[in-house]
């Protein structure tokens, strides 16, 4: 039985620069039939033009994954330190759209 934990078991590296992390307050969602794709943004006050600091794409199960783990994690988050307010609901655009055009 050990063996078969150790055969599927992934090592992960982490370099220092993506250990750092990306500020993000702002997430747009767009998908196609085969890929979801999330861009992280970083919107800063009265500058009118926000930068794409980082994109994700994502296969659609695997963007189901992700989607059911964060649920998950905020569950264990608001159970640890309570509910997570949202008082600039409805202030900014919204999380996740549709693209009219497709390349």
């Amino acid at each position: 039985m050990d063996n078969k934990i150790n055969q599927n078991q992934i090592n992960i590296e982490l370099s220092e620069e993506v250990a750092e992390g990306i500020y993000s307050n702002l997430a747009i969602i767009s998908h196609s039939h085969s890929e979801f794709v999330v861009d992280f943004v970083r919107l800063v006050p009265n500058v009118p033009k926000a930068k794409v600091k980082s994109r994700i794409i994502l296969t659609p199960q695997h963007a189901k994954r992700l989607m059911k783990a964060m649920m998950d994690n905020i569950k264990r988050y608001e159970a640890q330190f309570g509910i997570i307010e949202d008082p600039e609901a409805g202030q900014m655009p919204p999380m996740n759209f549709t693209p009219t055009a497709q390349a």
